[in-house]
């Protein structure tokens, strides 16, 4: 060993020497002293479903995390539930008192406006640069009354009908059901022919909760008025509800008392069911896995009732950063770059998560109407009319504490269900409902 090599050197000479290989490299100090870089990088903790489309949590765990953690130096761990398993997390963390930096729901999570930040600032940044939020993602975030946003939304999913084109076809619907009318006769036809029935449910589940509203929506009835007012004992209601008992008792079969969230997906996949009220999970699953039965399966919009055609989202994608959330600063950050990113995530959800933020995907139009996956290529077009006919939980007002509570304990599917079974008439299942939402409404005045 030379002399120079194993003797000491200046620390002049060290600097000198050290430096300028790393300006040569392009370097920081963090080559130098990894241990502190190691130090200083922080930890991003987030929790959000099993997405549907599982091409979703590739891009976003394997692409967009990564990407942005190396960006920001910021080590990002994801955490993926099933979706019946979100509300028990969540309460668990409140109870807690720690857990994940953020938390995504499916549901406008109003309940929890005290245990979580104003998210406003987020959509204030966001807004600057893509525009206004979509009505829906306002109405399921935002407290008219506090004037606080409890949540912030990046997307929401349409929830069209799904429908057997064979089936619909042998009894004179080719294009599918067009309004409510057409599904109860067409229904009937077509279970009565060969024992195929409707697929809308009528348990305590996610997918019926959004059903039964827009069924109850359709026929003009509410639980609130725009202004926050329970409204739901209603001649309008009574219809909706004896809608659905016709439905059930001429079209349905009783397995639609026990359902989960993914039964309908089930039964019209494997064939069984003629019509589900279903995000887009259901044709992009059969693509994968029976190009035969996808085919056969075809999109109409949210169904039109006696009073107007409209639906609630399917889910809406509702983030919160919680108040006792470690790393509240990266969270903002990470949702604000997300929004930048929409249309990469719009096309990895496979059309499925579609966008708060409209001007972030400005060609949806022409990407929905012509998907080479898709038989045929424009089969997602319908799609392209939502903004019409979507809304949010709590419709005509805003998603509520209460309105949160009311979805949470399914009030309105056991109202339906109530009558369809004939345990109650349709005037005193609504009256039981009406009597409850009021209740949970007093309470959280």
């Amino acid at each position: 060993m030379s002399k120079q090599s194993g003797g000491k050197i200046s620390r002049r000479k060290f600097v000198k020497l050290t430096g300028g290989a790393v300006a040569a490299a392009g370097m920081t100090s963090a080559f130098l002293f990894p241990a502190r870089a190691m130090a200083q990088q922080k930890t991003l903790k987030i929790v959000q479903w099993s997405h549907f489309v599982p091409g979703y949590d590739k891009w976003f765990d394997n692409v967009f995390t990564k990407e942005w953690g190396a960006k920001h130096n910021c080590n990002v761990i994801v955490d993926h539930i099933a979706i019946g398993e979100i509300n028990a997390r969540a309460a668990a963390e409140v109870s807690a008192g720690k857990g994940h930096d953020l938390f995504m729901f499916l549901a406008p999570p109003a309940a929890y406006e005290k245990q979580v930040i104003d998210h406003r600032e987020i959509y204030e940044q966001v807004q600057s640069k893509h525009g206004k939020m979509n009505a829906v993602a306002e109405r399921s975030t935002f407290n008219p009354t506090s004037r606080k946003f409890f949540a912030f939304s990046d997307s929401y999913v349409p929830d069209p009908g799904n429908y057997r084109k064979d089936l619909w076809s042998e009894v004179g619907f080719p294009n599918g059901p067009d309004t409510y009318h057409d599904l109860l006769v067409g229904g009937k036809k077509i279970k009565d022919k060969s024992g195929h029935p409707v697929g809308i449910g009528l348990s305590q589940e996610l997918d019926t909760n959004m059903a039964v509203r827009a069924i109850l929506w359709s026929f003009g009835g509410a639980e609130q008025d725009e202004h926050g007012k329970v409204v739901l004992n209603s001649k309008h209601t009574i219809e909706a509800v004896k809608y659905m008992r016709d439905l059930f008792k001429q079209a349905q079969t009783p397995e639609v008392f026990s359902w989960d969230p993914s039964s309908n997906n089930r039964g019209i996949l494997s064939g069984k069911l003629s019509f589900v009220q279903n995000a887009i999970s259901v044709t992009r699953s059969a693509e994968k896995d029976n190009p035969d039965m996808s085919k056969n399966i075809q999109l109409t919009p949210a169904l039109k009732g006696p009073v107007r055609r409209i639906a609630a989202e399917h889910v809406m994608s509702c983030y919160v950063i919680w108040n006792f959330a470690e790393n509240k600063e990266d969270a903002k950050l990470f949702l604000a770059d997300l929004i930048d990113n929409f249309e990469s995530a719009f096309k990895a959800s496979e059309f499925y998560n579609f966008p708060s933020f409209p001007a972030t995907v400005p060609d949806i139009q022409q990407l929905i109407a012509n998907d080479p996956k898709a038989v045929p290529n424009d089969k997602y077009k319908v799609l392209g009319t939502v903004g019409n006919w979507v809304t949010n939980v709590g419709y005509p007002g805003y998603a509520t504490a209460a309105i949160d509570e009311v979805f949470n304990t399914f009030v309105l599917p056991t109202m339906f269900a109530k009558a369809a079974r004939d345990e109650m008439t349709p005037e005193a299942a609504v009256k039981a409902a009406d009597t409850e939402v009021r209740r949970i409404f007093d309470k959280w005045k």
